[in-house]
């Protein structure tokens, strides 16, 4: 807890370049390119990094096929570049993977009219991925024996990308490389509105740990609040040419259906594609696109039955799918950008997730609106631009605030690694190599954690059951990652609370050793309050929404 106070306690000791309002994907990067640039800023989040709509994607990183068939190219080819770029930044993380797509009987389009197209996605993408193929019934069945080819007519396989880790992990990374570069950022620090004062923004936040109330001065205002921009600038007297209409998505997390390594797609009853996600030792399925009015969602006895009667019948299991088999679920909404005068009446299902930046010069304010992973380098450009164009100077506007360590690092760190015989110390089941992960996770980072690793080799072992996460990995989630509460790390900083049961996490040992590490003299009541917390959540779920499945779920907070 001493980095959050420390920062907390920088909030009000000066005047900052900007200050960026959410800690999703979109004020992460943001925060991340100015630092990285050189702009003093300052982000606060009233609840964790990543805590909304950036922790329950579906962890895909892709070029908008979808959007081919409103031919909506110039969207698809923007999409497609950003990907390869994320593929190139981040080799260890965001990484191509292959997607076979099963055509029904009746379906709109014929799967030879699909595998062209995605021919065309190919190309428009500069042939960056492995090329497209058609799959005849036969084919499909030999190459995944799971699927039911009863009712295809065909398919296709092509590429995309996933991110290894998850979502939010990938997020909280730029808030880490922003702290890295002097920002100042807070998490569970709510912004109560801001006033224009003598040419600056007064900013009053609140403490939602303690309470505490402070002011945050800044000459730059930007409204980063995910699916809460509208609210945040009625807060601030802002007139937008954009809002938000909301689109919620639900996964379901299961045991794992197949063991190859990638992901089968298919077209819903509703026609929209549906999608059968690798997870490590777990399966994640779904998702619905169902139109809400605010962004305060759940799981609900419709959006299980729709996603396990979606996959029943496209899959051919040896025991159907039922609530049972849910081990966590994912919720959040979609927040997409329409136009203020209109646009939210038109088939929403049709809406992209592009982004748009509404600027007040006058007041000196951004609005980020909807956006999505894929896209989230060009935000961040984006942002220093137009600080730069506010009158903010940006001392080093061409330093590159993003990818992965150089590969001269990487190679020391794996030559280290060999040297103490470091993936030796692991489990033969484990999913992988430890440097591979290590890696990948905390970059530079990791040589310290070796270092740890050779002065106690106790800091190698893996301390909570039925997952890879090692002692060394706690003590660098205590000091450099601002673990607040225990949803924290087993949900954002790891993914540990989507692939093990709640009951299982409640009775490990390892557990309570871990929250030890993470909060000291709070470790109990950290403890209590996570799973008081999810039992509440889980009651609220199946009392007020209708759901009727025993697992934990997570609700938004940004």
């Amino acid at each position: 807890m001493q980095l959050r106070s420390s920062n907390i306690d920088k909030l009000d000791d000066e005047v900052f370049d900007v200050l960026v309002i959410g800690g999703g994907v979109n004020g992460a990067v943001a925060a991340a390119a100015l630092a990285g640039t050189g702009v003093r800023v300052a982000l606060v989040e009233r609840g964790d990094f990543a805590g909304s709509t950036s922790m329950h994607s579906s962890n895909l990183v892709w070029g908008g096929i979808k959007y081919m068939e409103s031919r909506d190219f110039a969207l698809v080819r923007k999409l497609c570049k950003s990907r390869n770029h994320l593929i190139k930044s981040y080799p260890s993380t965001v990484q191509e993977i292959r997607f076979l797509t099963t055509i029904s009987r009746g379906f709109r389009y014929h799967p030879r009219y699909l595998w062209a197209g995605s021919w065309l996605y190919w190309l428009i993408g500069n042939g960056f991925t492995r090329t497209p193929r058609f799959l005849s019934p036969a084919s499909i069945k030999q190459s995944e024996a799971i699927i039911d080819v009863g009712d295809a007519v065909g398919g296709f396989e092509y590429s995309d990308a996933y991110l290894h880790d998850n979502d939010a992990r990938f997020v909280f990374n730029f808030v880490r490389g922003a702290l890295n570069y002097g920002a100042v950022a807070v998490n569970y620090v709510e912004s109560l509105g801001a006033r224009r004062e003598n040419g600056q923004w007064v900013s009053r936040v609140r403490d939602v740990i303690d309470g505490r109330e402070l002011e945050v001065r800044a000459r730059v205002l930007i409204n980063a609040a995910g699916p809460w921009v509208d609210t945040h600038n009625a807060l601030t007297g802002q007139q937008t040419d954009h809002r938000h209409v909301y689109s919620k998505g639900v996964h379901l997390i299961v045991p794992r259906l197949t063991d190859s390594r990638r992901v089968l797609a298919f077209f819903a009853d509703d026609g929209r594609l549906f999608f059968v996600i690798p997870m490590g030792q777990r399966t994640c399925i779904g998702t619905t696109d169902t139109r809400v009015e605010n962004p305060e969602v759940g799981v609900t006895r419709d959006d299980v039955r729709f996603v396990l009667d979606n996959i029943n019948k496209r899959l051919k299991l040896d025991k159907p799918l039922d609530s049972a088999d849910i081990i966590a679920t994912r919720c959040g909404v979609r927040p997409l950008a329409v136009r203020a005068s209109g646009g939210g009446d038109r088939d929403f299902l049709q809406l992209s997730r592009k982004h748009a930046i509404d600027v007040n010069a006058g007041d000196a304010h951004l609005s980020i609106f909807g956006g999505k992973l894929t896209d989230c380098l060009n935000v961040g450009e984006e942002v220093v631009d137009l600080v730069r164009r506010l009158g903010i100077a940006v001392p080093h506007p061409r330093h590159r605030w993003y990818g992965e360590a150089p590969d001269e690092v990487r190679r020391e760190f794996l030559h280290q690694a060999g040297l103490m015989q470091l993936d030796a110390m692991i489990s033969p089941q484990a999913s992988e190599l430890l440097s591979t992960r290590l890696w990948r996770r905390y970059g530079t980072h990791a040589l310290d954690m070796l270092e740890e690793i050779r002065e106690d080799p106790r800091q190698a072992e893996v301390l909570i059951e039925g997952t890879e996460y090692l002692r060394c990995e706690l003590r660098q989630a205590q000091r450099r990652e601002m673990v607040t509460r225990l949803e924290d790390f087993l949900r954002r900083r790891s993914k540990i609370a989507l692939v093990v049961p709640e009951e299982a996490m409640r009775r490990s040992p390892g557990l309570k050793e871990a929250c030890g590490i993470l909060f000291g003299d709070r470790a109990e009541e950290r403890f209590a309050e996570y799973f008081r917390d999810s039992r509440a959540e889980q009651y609220a779920t199946t009392q007020d929404r209708g759901a009727d499945t025993p697992v934990h779920s997570e609700s938004l907070k940004w």
